[in-house]
């Protein structure tokens, strides 16, 4: 079997992928790093992975892109770690960084703010430790492991996936297992499997990850995060694709 290049998120919502990926028959023939969300979409352009766990606002800047996975990173509802926290509410936010670890979320923020909450904030990318600037009338897109407890220090906490879900009654898909080229499918076959074993073991995969202090783990990956590239996700994602593509479409194909 061929070697894999893979670059997977960081992040703890992508822990029952790499459990899944290394407790197959893929582990010895898998080259796999973890990056922050816009890093594996700058692998993946790059040619320096075969396969990115990318951003999905990414796609329609591709060459071509390959869904080459019937898994994903999404949302039916609320997903937790990916939210706006303010100390005023939406309606008296003047301005928002914006996380530079993921393009999908920063695109979300912009719809979200025009389409859908009809508001106009300055929306600034954000400089190192923009956290530590929410005050007043600013407010800050936070996504990820960095997102764990701050819903308990802002008074206005803007969940992402909840306010999508809100507005047009679809899942979200904030990653996708993405290629630029073909795959083998024999080898898409076993990395499927693979991710199967991940997401179908939780339980185990808990026991063995680092205890987060009022943060509950289980709860988070049974209700929050929603692996599954259902029909429902597929429509949430080509619903958000055709938002940010307008005009000029994109080319997303299909390949599991």
């Amino acid at each position: 079997m061929s070697q894999l290049r893979l670059s997977a998120v960081s992040y703890l919502n992508t822990k029952p992928f790499i459990y899944g990926l290394f407790r197959s028959n893929l582990a010895g023939n898998l080259d796999i790093s973890l990056d922050i969300p816009s890093v594996c979409a700058e692998k993946l352009l790059a040619n320096e992975v075969d396969l990115a766990l990318t951003p999905v606002a990414v796609i329609p800047t591709l060459p071509q892109a390959y869904l080459a996975s019937k898994y994903c990173i999404g949302a039916t509802g609320k997903v937790k770690t990916v939210c706006i926290f303010s100390e005023k509410p939406l309606e008296e936010i003047r301005r928002i960084y914006l996380d530079f670890h993921s393009k999908s979320s920063v695109a979300l923020t912009h719809l979200l703010c025009n389409h859908y909450w009809k508001i106009s904030p300055e929306l600034i990318p954000a400089p190192q430790g923009f956290e530590n600037q929410i005050s007043g009338d600013t407010a800050a897109l936070i996504i990820g492991d960095r997102t764990i407890g701050l819903d308990t220090q802002y008074p206005y906490v803007y969940d992402l996936g909840e306010a999508w879900n809100a507005w047009t009654g679809l899942p979200f898909v904030f990653a996708a297992w993405i290629s630029i080229k073909p795959l083998n499918p024999d080898l898409m076959e076993h990395f499927n499997k693979a991710l199967k074993i991940g997401v179908g073991n939780l339980p185990e995969l808990i026991k063995i990850l680092p205890n987060m202090e009022k943060f509950d783990m289980e709860s988070y990956f049974r209700d929050n995060i929603s692996y599954t590239l259902d029909d429902a996700k597929w429509q949430g994602l080509n619903r958000f694709l055709n938002y940010l593509a307008g005009e000029n479409g994109y080319n997303l194909y299909r390949s599991i």
